[in-house]
């Protein structure tokens, strides 16, 4: 058996038209999946469904859906369980970040946008297919965290707090599921060169203070989380449960 082997499962991942999420639907269909891409924009969607078909063909679709809508989510599924069946695997990377400052200056409504889009839309989402996944005991969760959520900060504090629900999220339903072989798990990526993070990496100055504490020395790359995402959805990962992979060029430790 290929312990990274997802032939025949069905994966969704919210935000994947580009950065961390785009590289995870990538390389899941390179390990056999179907993939189901999805962010705000039909048009972004398509075009990376259509690159992964190019390679591997009738493994990708394109649903846009926006993660604070929830009948746009269960849209999401819905059409994901119609093009493929079922849904095996699901991949919560999709957040929004709209305030970068200290905590004293964020309007209720920004934080409010943080809490909703990056624990409350998980929430949803992972309620409309866990039945299923329990039903035929099999399936496997994971959510895009951050080492935002294990330590504090001056200008992404709101940002960093959901960032910790969610692994705390994974780690409540990881002892709800786990009787049904379902698992669920955190992935907490550090720098990531993406668009998302481009505030704390187009700078060269602000990039150099980022990276000066990490062994590495470096920023990291999508690919350089995709290949955990694969691991935890794949027999591989299949007794893991519960936790949280820091992914930082060792800037945590």
């Amino acid at each position: 058996m290929n312990l990274f082997d997802l032939s025949g499962k069905t994966a969704i991942i919210t935000g994947s038209s580009r950065g961390i999420g785009k590289a995870i639907a990538e390389r899941m269909a390179e390990h056999g999946a179907n993939v189901v891409v999805s962010s705000r924009k039909q048009e972004a969607c398509d075009e990376v469904a259509a690159d992964i078909n190019g390679r591997y063909p009738g493994r990708a679709i394109a649903v846009a859906a926006n993660i604070s809508d929830k009948a746009g989510l269960q849209h999401l599924v819905d059409e994901t369980r119609r093009a493929f069946g079922q849904v095996d695997i699901l991949v919560c990377n999709a957040a929004s970040n709209p305030y970068y400052g200290p905590m004293d200056g964020i309007a209720d409504e920004q934080f409010r946008k943080i809490l909703d889009n990056n624990i409350v839309s998980n929430h949803w989402l992972i309620g409309m297919v866990a039945p299923e996944m329990r039903g035929r005991k099999d399936g496997a969760i994971v959510i895009i965290s951050s080492i935002g959520g294990l330590r504090g900060t001056a200008v992404l504090g709101a940002y960093g707090i959901s960032k910790a629900a969610d692994m705390a999220l994974a780690r409540n339903l990881a002892h709800e599921f786990g009787p049904d072989n379902v698992r669920v798990n955190c992935i907490a990526p550090g720098l990531i060169k993406t668009d998302f993070a481009r505030a704390l990496w187009e700078n060269p100055e602000t990039l150099k203070r980022s990276t000066q504490g990490a062994p590495l020395r470096r920023i990291g790359e999508p690919d350089e989380i995709a290949g955990a995402a694969v691991f935890l959805a794949a027999p591989a990962g299949s007794f893991t449960t519960g936790q949280t992979i820091v992914i930082d060029g060792g800037q945590t430790i």
